[in-house]
């Protein structure tokens, strides 16, 4: 009864944190009457503080998740939510805006204890069953958000004031619910549990199938799954220091990144990321500059709502998709990723909204795609504890590599280009990411068919086989990859 109550408010806080009809057109409000901002404000001096702040946070927040057992971060992350809209709804000046975005980030950083609470009160065998539940929320949150806001913009001609309004009343909402969940006694790190083995998560079509879906947007699986730790001994001290924690931390960071096979993955997951944050953070602006807002209807909130469940579509369709990921999964990075960097020159050449809004929905999708299987490349063969570690050390690097070519190519302390530039960079950024994974795919299959021409004139009856794996944890996930069906969703849309 504890893990269905506090299941129950868990899907209430995520449904109505999620649900902000104002999001798909949060350019357009503030480059509008209602605060009378400029482009250059926007872009290269508001936004890039939601960047900064999140990497600023996301190492702190995750550690003081796990330290203080989740809840009174989810408090903090509901409280952070309120305050972002509240200074949005009130407030009109540059300062304003760019501390409304430093508690947005703080807001995201922090949704970490969402995603990990629930581990914490349900049993082992709930998790698959919870996660499907938590994360599909999530989802449907954002996309009814998104419909939302079109609808009563389009046909109840509200204006986008009061689709702010709406948006601090669900974060109020959002706000209540984690007051009244159970306070754990256990956490991943900090507080281990007495007893048991250190799982593995459950990966499988229903739990990822959450986990693309909504990344997109937020915050991807920054240590999300989290669960049972290594075995304690009867009598032993169950609280562990921050020392013994960052000791456990490289010693597990060295463990897995040894694994060619996660590597490479985990190398398009923090580069693939940092270009899809760019381009989802200031997809709006460009939309803007093609048709302003102040002249002409638009329907950002129709568009946000397809590419998320298409996302969700695409992600779902991961565990039936008939491909060798470990054999060709470099060549499907190159090809995929060279599809969005395709997208985003579309975006910024062609310079009509619908070619805009069609590149933008094939581009989300393929990301939601393509991280999903990353995802389950990644988790397939890990323990929840490295599952946590591994996911956070990528969102890491992917807002590090972010900070900096927001630094360089969208503040204005750097170049402060124009967004058509920008979104330029970012589709040459994507066909560098593609030109790489195909020379790593050649080189596979290069290799491969060295082996087997070795491999025949050394040992006829050998023909045929595959090269053996890299090293144990290759072995383990080419095994784990090969009997578990999997789907997945991500995060959602980030500003």
């Amino acid at each position: 009864m504890q893990a269905l109550y506090a299941t129950l408010l868990l899907c209430v806080h995520g449904f109505f944190f999620n649900l902000r009809p104002s999001e798909p057109f949060l350019t357009a409000y503030l480059m509008g009457p209602d605060k009378n901002l400029t482009e250059t404000q926007v872009v290269n001096e508001i936004y890039p503080v939601w960047t900064y702040s999140y990497l600023a946070l996301l190492f702190p927040i995750f550690l003081a998740t796990d330290y203080l057992c989740y809840k009174p971060v989810l408090i903090l992350q509901a409280t952070s939510l309120v305050v972002t809209y509240s200074v949005l709804l009130t407030k009109k000046n540059l300062v304003a805006m760019q501390l409304m975005q430093f508690f947005f980030g703080l807001a995201t950083a922090s949704e970490v204890a969402y995603f990990s609470y629930i581990y914490s009160v349900v049993e082992p065998a709930q998790y698959q069953r919870v996660t499907s539940y938590c994360r599909s929320i999530t989802l449907f949150g954002s996309a009814a958000g998104s419909l939302t806001g079109q609808l009563l913009l389009s046909v109840a001609k509200a204006k986008l004031f009061h689709l702010v309004t709406i948006t601090l009343a669900s974060a109020v909402v959002a706000f209540l619910a984690p007051w009244f969940l159970p306070m754990p006694r256990r956490s991943l790190f900090f507080h281990k549990i007495p007893a048991t083995i250190d799982s593995k998560p459950q990966c499988n079509s229903a739990t990822l199938l959450q986990t693309s879906a909504e990344l997109e947007s937020r915050v991807p699986l920054t240590g999300h799954n989290t669960t049972t730790i290594s075995p304690v001994k009867d009598g032993e001290n169950n609280r562990t220091g921050l020392v013994d924690v960052m000791r456990m931390f490289f010693s597990d960071f060295v463990q897995c990144y040894r694994c060619r096979t996660l590597l490479s993955w985990s190398l398009w997951w923090a580069l693939a990321t940092c270009g899809y944050f760019q381009v989802i953070n200031y997809t709006q602006a460009l939309w803007e500059k093609v048709r302003p807002s102040r002249d002409y209807e638009i329907y950002n909130g129709y568009v946000e709502t397809l590419s998320t469940l298409l996302g969700a579509l695409a992600a779902l369709l991961v565990g039936y998709l008939p491909v060798c990921w470990d054999r060709w999964g470099e060549l499907a990075l190159c090809s995929l990723s060279m599809l969005m960097a395709v997208c985003v020159f579309i975006m910024d050449t062609l310079r009509n909204i619908w070619l805009c809004y069609s590149s933008y929905v094939v581009f989300r999708t393929t990301y939601m795609l393509l991280i999903t299987v990353a995802t389950f490349q990644i988790a397939a063969s890990l323990s929840m504890r490295r599952y946590a570690l591994v996911f956070g050390v990528n969102t890491f690097m992917a807002l590090l590599l972010q900070s900096l070519i927001t630094l360089v190519v969208v503040d204005s302390a750097g170049l402060g280009l124009e967004v058509f530039t920008q979104f330029f960079i970012y589709g040459g950024y994507f066909a560098i990411i593609s030109l790489v994974f195909c020379i790593a795919g050649l080189c596979k299959v290069l290799s491969r068919k060295h082996f087997v021409q070795e491999a025949t004139e050394n040992n006829p009856a050998e023909v045929g086989t595959d090269p053996p794996p890299i090293d144990g944890l290759d072995s383990y996930l080419q095994i784990s990859t090969a009997n578990v069906n999997v789907t997945g969703t991500f995060p959602a849309q980030e500003r």
